[in-house]
């Protein structure tokens, strides 16, 4: 213990298991999804606009998921509305200096606006008929409102669990104010990743798949780079990984979850034999095991 200053080590952790592990891996993919969506809507081509529903058809359902999760793991489910409004005087329960409030009614807001992309992806794509549904979605000007803030609290819910993280006293968590910049990269790269993975079923997007394995081989990168600011970061808290899920983290994080899909997305964009499908599977795993594998570690010492 001696190695450990860190007085983190002496707080009670708060006993988040799956359930946690799943919220944050769902919301990232949410906010990330969303995000990337909205930059393809206003910054792409014409004929990218496919890819962009299919971040709406992503978006929406993750954030539904992820907010059950986050209900289901409470002491007492029934009771979430507590999180929203004051239980004596059913006003809005607010408090802008507590990330966990901020964080629940970001999840609201933004699951209305995904919610609104959702349709709008929908009646364009003719699976629902309803016309005006259309305004929904850019180029009018209330799908551009719309996606613009949807894409803000979108960006806010994929890093925020990070944040969260980092303001409670836990070791590695409150360690180092990185959290919060690795948990949004590791959104947009397990979001473009996973794009990726659902878009190969579709020949209408195939010429947009590229252009998101470019952007989600720089986001590794970027990605490697944080996480390994992070480990300098903790400075003697580091230790704390010495053990299996430092082991995890090295091998089922870093090795299969960014230098292998990495080496992947290069070979194939160099025009060499490629397995985009592999490389963003393994993408998926290695955005699933970083979260798992910060949550539990920390609760663990």
């Amino acid at each position: 213990m001696s190695q450990l200053p860190s007085s983190t080590f002496f707080s009670a952790p708060p006993d988040w298991g799956w359930l946690i592990v799943l919220y944050f891996f769902f919301g990232g993919l949410a906010g990330g999804c969303y995000f990337l969506a909205v930059l393809i809507d206003l910054f792409g081509r014409p004929e990218d606009r496919p890819v962009a529903r299919l971040g709406h058809y992503i978006a929406f359902p993750c954030i539904v998921i992820s907010g059950l999760l986050l209900t289901v793991d409470l002491t007492r489910p029934e009771r979430f509305w507590h999180m929203l409004i004051q239980s004596n005087t059913f006003r809005p329960m607010f408090k802008p200096w507590s990330p966990m409030s901020l964080g629940s009614w970001a999840l609201l807001i933004f699951g209305g606006f995904a919610l609104l992309s959702f349709v709008g992806a929908l009646v364009e794509d003719g699976h629902l008929k309803w016309p005006r549904g259309r305004n929904f979605r850019p180029p009018g000007g209330l799908g551009i409102l719309i996606s613009i803030i949807g894409g803000l609290f979108g960006f806010y819910v994929a890093g925020y669990t990070g944040v969260l993280l980092g303001v409670t006293n836990r070791p590695i968590w409150s360690d180092t104010p990185l959290l919060g910049m690795l948990f949004t990269i590791s959104a947009a790269s397990i979001s473009a990743a996973l794009m990726i993975l659902l878009g190969q079923k579709s020949d209408r997007i195939t010429s947009a798949l590229a252009a998101l394995q470019r952007i989600d081989a720089w986001v590794i990168v970027l990605e490697l780079i944080v996480l390994i600011a992070v480990i300098f970061s903790l400075g003697p808290v580091a230790h704390a990984w010495l053990n299996a899920w430092g082991l995890l983290l090295l091998i089922g994080v870093i090795g299969i979850g960014m230098v292998l899909p990495l080496l992947l997305y290069w070979r194939g964009l160099r025009g060499g034999a490629h397995n985009s499908t592999t490389a963003a599977a393994l993408v998926l795993l290695g955005g699933f095991l970083l979260r798992l594998v910060i949550v539990f570690s920390a609760q663990g010492v």
